[in-house]
Protein backbone atom coordinates (compact mmCIF):
# COMPACT_ATOMS: atom_id res chain seq x y z
CA UNK A 1 0.00 0.00 0.00
CA UNK A 2 1.20 3.65 -0.38
CA UNK A 3 2.93 4.86 2.23
CA UNK A 4 1.46 8.29 1.69
CA UNK A 5 -1.69 6.87 3.34
CA UNK A 6 -0.18 7.04 6.61
CA UNK A 7 1.33 10.30 6.55
CA UNK A 8 -0.34 12.16 9.44
CA UNK A 9 -2.51 15.15 8.41
CA UNK A 10 -2.23 17.47 11.28
CA UNK A 11 0.96 18.86 12.94
CA UNK A 12 0.77 17.99 16.31
CA UNK A 13 4.37 18.54 17.14
CA UNK A 14 3.75 21.81 19.63
CA UNK A 15 1.21 19.97 21.14
CA UNK A 16 3.50 16.86 21.88
CA UNK A 17 6.18 18.94 23.04
CA UNK A 18 4.55 20.33 25.26
CA UNK A 19 2.53 17.15 26.57
CA UNK A 20 6.21 15.48 27.23
CA UNK A 21 7.73 18.75 29.31
CA UNK A 22 4.56 18.75 31.97
CA UNK A 23 4.93 15.05 31.73
CA UNK A 24 8.89 15.31 32.86
CA UNK A 25 8.32 17.98 35.39
CA UNK A 26 5.69 16.37 37.38
CA UNK A 27 6.74 12.94 36.95
CA UNK A 28 9.97 13.99 38.64
CA UNK A 29 7.84 15.66 41.80
CA UNK A 30 4.43 13.29 41.17
CA UNK A 31 6.14 9.46 41.87
CA UNK A 32 4.14 6.64 40.53
CA UNK A 33 1.17 8.45 39.34
CA UNK A 34 1.50 8.00 34.87
CA UNK A 35 -1.74 7.38 34.60
CA UNK A 36 -3.22 10.24 36.49
CA UNK A 37 -0.90 12.58 34.75
CA UNK A 38 -1.87 11.67 31.99
CA UNK A 39 -5.83 11.94 32.27
CA UNK A 40 -5.20 15.83 33.30
CA UNK A 41 -3.16 16.15 30.58
CA UNK A 42 -6.04 14.81 28.56
CA UNK A 43 -9.24 16.29 30.34
CA UNK A 44 -7.48 20.02 29.81
CA UNK A 45 -6.91 19.42 26.02
CA UNK A 46 -10.69 17.71 25.94
CA UNK A 47 -12.20 20.58 27.49
CA UNK A 48 -13.51 18.63 30.15
CA UNK A 49 -13.54 18.75 34.19
CA UNK A 50 -12.46 16.22 36.34
CA UNK A 51 -13.01 14.08 39.65
CA UNK A 52 -9.73 13.15 41.34
CA UNK A 53 -10.84 10.23 43.93
CA UNK A 54 -8.05 9.09 46.79
CA UNK A 55 -7.03 8.73 50.18
CA UNK A 56 -5.66 10.78 52.05
CA UNK A 57 -2.08 11.58 51.23
CA UNK A 58 -1.95 10.44 47.78
CA UNK A 59 -1.20 13.95 45.93
CA UNK A 60 -4.54 14.62 44.73
CA UNK A 61 -4.44 18.17 45.45
CA UNK A 62 -0.50 18.41 44.59
CA UNK A 63 -1.19 16.52 41.10
CA UNK A 64 -3.88 19.01 40.68
CA UNK A 65 -2.08 22.23 41.63
CA UNK A 66 0.59 20.93 39.62
CA UNK A 67 -1.09 21.06 36.34
CA UNK A 68 -2.33 24.41 36.82
CA UNK A 69 1.53 25.53 37.39
CA UNK A 70 2.20 23.76 33.80
CA UNK A 71 -0.49 26.63 32.28
CA UNK A 72 0.46 30.30 31.69
CA UNK A 73 -3.45 30.67 33.03
CA UNK A 74 -5.23 32.04 36.07
CA UNK A 75 -5.65 29.50 39.00
CA UNK A 76 -8.17 29.46 41.93
CA UNK A 77 -8.53 27.16 44.57
CA UNK A 78 -12.18 26.41 46.80
CA UNK A 79 -12.10 24.75 50.11
CA UNK A 80 -15.28 23.07 50.11
CA UNK A 81 -16.87 23.00 53.71
CA UNK A 82 -20.24 21.96 55.16
CA UNK A 83 -21.38 25.63 55.69
CA UNK A 84 -19.86 26.99 52.64
CA UNK A 85 -22.64 28.77 50.43
CA UNK A 86 -23.17 29.02 46.85
CA UNK A 87 -22.43 33.34 46.67
CA UNK A 88 -18.60 31.95 48.44
CA UNK A 89 -18.53 30.08 45.01
CA UNK A 90 -19.97 32.14 42.22
CA UNK A 91 -19.89 35.97 44.00
CA UNK A 92 -22.14 38.10 45.12
CA UNK A 93 -23.91 41.49 44.56
CA UNK A 94 -22.15 44.48 47.16
CA UNK A 95 -24.41 47.55 47.71
CA UNK A 96 -22.48 50.59 47.28
CA UNK A 97 -24.02 53.69 48.76
CA UNK A 98 -21.61 56.06 46.70
CA UNK A 99 -23.58 54.88 43.38
CA UNK A 100 -27.06 53.65 45.17
CA UNK A 101 -26.16 50.62 43.13
CA UNK A 102 -25.42 46.95 43.45
CA UNK A 103 -21.78 46.11 42.61
CA UNK A 104 -20.84 42.48 41.57
CA UNK A 105 -18.17 41.04 42.77
CA UNK A 106 -16.75 37.67 41.05
CA UNK A 107 -16.23 34.90 43.13
CA UNK A 108 -13.03 32.48 42.97
CA UNK A 109 -14.82 30.31 40.53
CA UNK A 110 -13.42 32.34 38.26
CA UNK A 111 -10.25 31.02 36.94
CA UNK A 112 -9.03 28.76 34.45
CA UNK A 113 -8.17 26.34 36.27
CA UNK A 114 -10.31 25.76 39.80
CA UNK A 115 -9.12 23.18 42.14
CA UNK A 116 -12.20 22.55 44.65
CA UNK A 117 -10.90 20.83 47.57
CA UNK A 118 -13.04 17.88 49.20
CA UNK A 119 -16.46 18.86 46.54
CA UNK A 120 -18.35 16.36 48.57
CA UNK A 121 -18.17 18.43 51.89
CA UNK A 122 -20.49 21.12 50.53
CA UNK A 123 -23.93 20.54 50.89
CA UNK A 124 -26.57 20.32 47.89
CA UNK A 125 -27.33 23.99 48.01
CA UNK A 126 -23.76 24.73 47.13
CA UNK A 127 -23.19 21.89 44.72
CA UNK A 128 -25.94 23.03 42.91
CA UNK A 129 -23.84 26.21 42.38
CA UNK A 130 -21.70 24.56 39.89
CA UNK A 131 -24.28 23.49 37.91
CA UNK A 132 -24.40 26.01 35.08
CA UNK A 133 -21.02 26.82 35.15
CA UNK A 134 -19.63 23.22 34.75
CA UNK A 135 -21.71 22.60 31.83
CA UNK A 136 -22.36 26.15 29.86
CA UNK A 137 -18.95 27.71 31.29
CA UNK A 138 -21.23 30.54 32.34
CA UNK A 139 -22.84 31.41 35.23
CA UNK A 140 -26.19 33.44 36.28
CA UNK A 141 -26.27 35.95 39.38
CA UNK A 142 -29.39 38.44 39.85
CA UNK A 143 -30.58 38.03 36.28
CA UNK A 144 -26.64 38.36 34.86
CA UNK A 145 -25.35 36.08 32.78
CA UNK A 146 -21.42 35.89 33.51
CA UNK A 147 -19.17 33.95 30.70
CA UNK A 148 -16.31 32.34 31.88
CA UNK A 149 -13.08 32.77 29.97
CA UNK A 150 -11.16 29.75 27.96
CA UNK A 151 -10.39 27.66 29.10
CA UNK A 152 -12.10 26.66 32.00
CA UNK A 153 -11.34 23.45 34.00
CA UNK A 154 -12.72 22.15 36.85
CA UNK A 155 -10.54 19.82 38.98
CA UNK A 156 -12.16 18.76 42.44
CA UNK A 157 -10.80 15.96 44.60
CA UNK A 158 -12.78 13.73 46.78
CA UNK A 159 -11.78 10.93 49.64
CA UNK A 160 -13.76 7.73 48.62
CA UNK A 161 -14.23 6.55 52.19
CA UNK A 162 -14.84 9.50 54.80
CA UNK A 163 -18.33 9.70 55.86
CA UNK A 164 -18.89 12.44 58.71
CA UNK A 165 -19.56 15.57 57.21
CA UNK A 166 -19.83 14.58 53.18
CA UNK A 167 -22.50 14.62 50.95
CA UNK A 168 -23.06 12.40 48.20
CA UNK A 169 -22.45 14.41 44.64
CA UNK A 170 -25.82 14.23 42.49
CA UNK A 171 -25.67 12.13 39.52
CA UNK A 172 -26.42 15.61 37.56
CA UNK A 173 -23.30 16.94 39.16
CA UNK A 174 -21.66 13.67 38.37
CA UNK A 175 -22.29 13.63 34.73
CA UNK A 176 -20.56 16.79 34.02
CA UNK A 177 -17.43 15.14 35.01
CA UNK A 178 -14.95 14.25 32.00
CA UNK A 179 -13.19 11.42 33.94
CA UNK A 180 -13.31 10.31 37.14
CA UNK A 181 -9.66 9.18 38.21
CA UNK A 182 -9.11 6.54 41.05
CA UNK A 183 -5.94 7.50 43.00
CA UNK A 184 -4.18 4.65 44.51
CA UNK A 185 -1.29 4.18 47.29
CA UNK A 186 2.10 3.96 45.68
CA UNK A 187 4.40 0.61 45.68
CA UNK A 188 7.05 -0.03 47.92
CA UNK A 189 9.25 1.21 45.41
CA UNK A 190 7.97 4.18 44.60
CA UNK A 191 7.37 5.13 48.52
CA UNK A 192 11.06 4.54 48.83
CA UNK A 193 11.61 7.33 46.10
CA UNK A 194 9.13 9.71 47.84
CA UNK A 195 10.98 9.39 51.02
CA UNK A 196 14.52 9.89 49.69
CA UNK A 197 13.47 13.23 47.92
CA UNK A 198 12.04 14.45 50.79
CA UNK A 199 15.09 13.34 52.70
CA UNK A 200 17.46 14.70 50.29
CA UNK A 201 15.41 18.11 50.09
CA UNK A 202 14.52 17.60 46.32
CA UNK A 203 11.26 18.16 46.35
CA UNK A 204 10.79 21.42 47.32
CA UNK A 205 13.82 22.25 44.30
CA UNK A 206 11.81 20.80 42.02
CA UNK A 207 8.54 22.44 43.06
CA UNK A 208 10.62 25.69 41.97
CA UNK A 209 11.41 24.05 38.60
CA UNK A 210 7.37 23.63 37.52
CA UNK A 211 7.85 26.14 34.55
CA UNK A 212 4.38 27.06 32.32
CA UNK A 213 4.74 25.26 28.74
CA UNK A 214 1.39 26.36 27.29
CA UNK A 215 -0.04 29.45 27.12
CA UNK A 216 -4.12 30.43 26.95
CA UNK A 217 -3.73 30.59 23.13
CA UNK A 218 -1.63 27.36 22.92
CA UNK A 219 -4.65 25.68 24.70
CA UNK A 220 -7.25 26.52 22.52
CA UNK A 221 -4.81 25.99 18.74
CA UNK A 222 -4.46 22.52 20.42
CA UNK A 223 -8.12 21.78 20.99
CA UNK A 224 -8.69 23.01 17.49
CA UNK A 225 -6.73 20.64 16.68
CA UNK A 226 -8.02 17.04 18.55
CA UNK A 227 -11.59 18.42 17.69
CA UNK A 228 -10.44 17.49 13.93
CA UNK A 229 -8.95 14.60 14.30
CA UNK A 230 -10.07 11.68 12.12
CA UNK A 231 -12.38 8.84 13.61
CA UNK A 232 -14.03 6.13 11.49
CA UNK A 233 -17.61 5.68 11.32
CA UNK A 234 -17.25 2.32 12.60
CA UNK A 235 -15.73 3.67 15.58
CA UNK A 236 -18.15 6.25 16.22
CA UNK A 237 -20.60 3.33 16.28
CA UNK A 238 -18.26 1.05 18.92
CA UNK A 239 -18.45 4.12 21.13
CA UNK A 240 -22.44 4.47 20.85
CA UNK A 241 -22.63 0.88 21.44
CA UNK A 242 -20.60 0.42 24.66
CA UNK A 243 -22.60 3.56 25.50
CA UNK A 244 -25.90 1.58 24.86
CA UNK A 245 -25.45 -1.49 26.27
CA UNK A 246 -25.12 0.30 29.72
CA UNK A 247 -28.42 0.82 29.81
CA UNK A 248 -29.31 -2.39 28.93
CA UNK A 249 -27.08 -4.27 31.05
CA UNK A 250 -28.99 -6.72 34.21
CA UNK A 251 -26.03 -5.29 36.56
CA UNK A 252 -26.99 -1.77 36.08
CA UNK A 253 -30.10 0.41 37.39
CA UNK A 254 -28.60 3.71 35.61
CA UNK A 255 -27.35 3.60 32.51
CA UNK A 256 -24.59 6.33 30.28
CA UNK A 257 -26.29 9.32 29.18
CA UNK A 258 -25.25 10.79 25.28
CA UNK A 259 -23.19 13.22 27.34
CA UNK A 260 -20.57 10.18 27.95
CA UNK A 261 -20.94 8.87 24.51
CA UNK A 262 -19.45 12.85 23.82
CA UNK A 263 -16.98 12.12 26.44
CA UNK A 264 -15.56 8.89 24.92
CA UNK A 265 -15.44 10.41 21.57
CA UNK A 266 -13.46 13.54 22.89
CA UNK A 267 -11.33 11.66 25.43
CA UNK A 268 -10.81 9.51 23.06
CA UNK A 269 -9.10 12.14 20.16
CA UNK A 270 -7.09 13.54 23.43
CA UNK A 271 -5.20 10.44 24.24
CA UNK A 272 -4.95 9.89 20.44
CA UNK A 273 -3.23 13.48 19.98
CA UNK A 274 -1.14 12.40 22.79
CA UNK A 275 0.11 9.96 21.10
CA UNK A 276 1.16 11.70 18.11
CA UNK A 277 -1.94 10.34 15.99
CA UNK A 278 -4.12 12.33 13.84
CA UNK A 279 -6.25 9.50 13.99
CA UNK A 280 -8.50 7.58 16.69
CA UNK A 281 -8.14 3.62 17.35
CA UNK A 282 -10.10 1.37 19.65
CA UNK A 283 -7.33 1.31 21.92
CA UNK A 284 -7.52 4.90 22.56
CA UNK A 285 -11.84 4.42 23.17
CA UNK A 286 -10.58 1.46 25.75
CA UNK A 287 -8.36 3.26 27.83
CA UNK A 288 -10.74 6.42 28.51
CA UNK A 289 -14.30 3.99 28.87
CA UNK A 290 -13.76 3.18 32.92
CA UNK A 291 -12.82 6.63 33.43
CA UNK A 292 -15.44 7.69 32.02
CA UNK A 293 -17.93 5.95 32.40
CA UNK A 294 -17.83 4.14 36.26
CA UNK A 295 -18.82 7.47 37.90
CA UNK A 296 -22.37 8.17 35.21
CA UNK A 297 -23.89 4.63 36.11
CA UNK A 298 -25.55 2.88 38.95
CA UNK A 299 -25.09 -0.64 40.21
CA UNK A 300 -28.85 -2.22 40.52
CA UNK A 301 -28.64 -3.38 45.04
CA UNK A 302 -28.27 -6.85 43.89
CA UNK A 303 -24.40 -6.71 42.30
CA UNK A 304 -23.42 -4.13 44.82
CA UNK A 305 -23.88 -7.00 48.01
CA UNK A 306 -21.96 -9.35 45.73
CA UNK A 307 -19.05 -6.98 45.88
CA UNK A 308 -19.13 -5.81 41.87
CA UNK A 309 -18.27 -2.33 41.42
CA UNK A 310 -18.96 0.03 38.54
CA UNK A 311 -15.92 -0.25 36.92
CA UNK A 312 -15.47 -4.04 36.67
CA UNK A 313 -19.26 -3.92 35.12
CA UNK A 314 -17.62 -1.29 31.78
CA UNK A 315 -14.90 -3.77 32.08
CA UNK A 316 -17.27 -6.80 31.15
CA UNK A 317 -18.97 -4.70 28.37
CA UNK A 318 -15.59 -3.66 26.88
CA UNK A 319 -15.15 -7.72 26.62
CA UNK A 320 -18.72 -8.17 25.62
CA UNK A 321 -18.57 -5.64 22.43
CA UNK A 322 -16.47 -6.52 19.29
CA UNK A 323 -13.47 -4.39 18.52
CA UNK A 324 -13.96 -2.95 15.30
CA UNK A 325 -10.79 -3.64 13.07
Amino acid sequence: MDEEIFNERTDLSTLNTAVEQIRESLGSIIIGQKDLIDFLIAGLLADGHILIEGLPGVAKTLSAKLVAKSIDASFSRIQFTPDLMPSDVLGTSVFDPRTSSFDYRKGPIFGNIVLIDEINRAPAKTQSALFEVMEERQITVDGHTYTMDEPFMVLATQNPIEQEGTYRLPEAQLDRFLFKIEVKYPTLEEETTILLNQHQQRLDVSLQEVKPVLSVDQIKTCRKLIKALYVEPKLVAYVAQIVHETRNNKSLYLGASPRASLAILNASKAFAAMQGRDFVTPEDVIKVAVPVLAHRIMLTPDKEMEGATASDVVAQILQKIEIPR
